[in-house]
């Protein structure tokens, strides 16, 4: 286990929140008042390092940017926990052969290798992500045939890989998704200390990785004009536009936290321009939730009222939302839901 006692001296931070202005106290590690993180770009940086130290093999280097990280994180987090688990998970210095397996001769290097492989072994019985994967399949199989319920499950995957990945990237713990007959699927990630524009682009890497596996279905519609691939390409490619709708627990709702109210101005006019250029109703819909964000942020009894800003993130949000309405415009079945 890592000891904290053994890291360097906490840096001094910023004399105010970069999120919200809050004023830091001394030391601080997190925003009293929204909770961002002081140092999360340094912690950003060193996570970045450290992987890319794991990757070359260069563990010592990777264990001094790991604690160097920690040092700068609140101790109570679940971001901290996960980087104390994985420091004690990360190979030790290689030692001798203990005497003890020297005595079982020939069954020595054997049973070490079980030894040594236990986290692996108990990895593998980790079958939540694959049995519910498996259900999902054998559900959309039964409605609609093998080869649109394998296409479907591998379409939703994709989307959740895109979450999965860029929180993995970040150094965030994250789960292996889950899928859910009838509803989609999930990553399961703790947000705690990450700022609402991290969030946002996490969000919104679903839907961008949606779109490249409904934009692949479109080509091979393209190229073969089988009327499969264009089911799975409009298919993938709406439900995507859907989870764009800034509502409920929808990525378009972490991504909305994060526009301030002319940033959410803009969304509504690109969702309303999208459909008048394209014909697919489904933009109304983000635009009718945009509309709905709008009001949310006069009200007292709702905790809705970003920064003003957030242009970043609108620009990813509607050049997702663009990529999607072009696939749909690509493929049979134009104008759904349209004029």
């Amino acid at each position: 286990m890592f000891d904290l006692s053994s890291a360097a001296p906490l840096e001094r931070g910023p004399a105010n929140c970069a999120s919200c202005g809050a004023s830091l106290p001394s030391g601080a590690r997190a925003c009293p008042r929204c909770h961002a993180l002081v140092h999360a770009q340094k912690i950003d940086a060193l996570s970045s390092q450290a992987q890319k130290r794991e990757a070359s093999g260069d563990i010592a280097g990777a264990r001094e940017l790991w604690s160097q990280a920690l040092n700068l994180l609140p101790s109570d987090t679940t971001q901290a926990q996960w980087m104390r688990g994985h420091l004690a998970a990360l190979p030790k210095p290689a030692h001798a052969t203990p005497t003890w397996l020297k005595r079982l001769g020939p069954l020595g290097p054997f049973l070490l290798i079980l030894l040594k492989g236990k986290g692996l072994f108990f990895a593998v019985f980790k079958l939540k992500f694959l049995f519910s994967l498996f259900t999902f399949v054998g559900v959309y199989w039964a409605l609609y045939g093998w080869k649109f319920g394998i296409g479907f499950a591998a379409s939703i995957l994709i989307h959740e890989m895109g979450h999965y990945i860029d929180i993995k990237r970040r150094g965030l713990p994250a789960e292996m998704p889950v899928f859910l007959p009838g509803l989609g699927a999930y990553v399961k990630w703790q947000a705690l200390g990450v700022s609402q524009a991290k969030r946002a682009q996490i969000a919104l890497a679903g839907p961008l990785a949606g779109w490249l596996a409904s934009a692949i279905c479109a080509g091979l519609y393209l190229q073969t004009h089988s009327m499969l691939w264009a089911a799975l390409a409009r298919a993938g490619a709406g439900l995507n536009v859907l989870n764009l709708i800034p509502i409920w627990v929808l990525d378009g709702a972490q991504a909305a936290n994060a526009l301030g109210r002319t940033a959410r101005l803009a969304l509504i006019c690109a969702a309303v321009g999208l459909w008048w250029m394209g014909g697919e109703g489904l933009f109304l819909f983000i635009a009718a939730g945009a509309l709905w964000r709008l009001f949310t942020m006069t009200r007292p009894s709702m905790r809705d009222r970003p920064e003003e800003g957030g242009w970043d993130t609108m620009l990813y949000y509607v050049a997702v939302m663009a990529a999607l309405a072009l696939t749909l415009h690509l493929i049979p079945g134009h104008g759904m839901g349209g004029r």
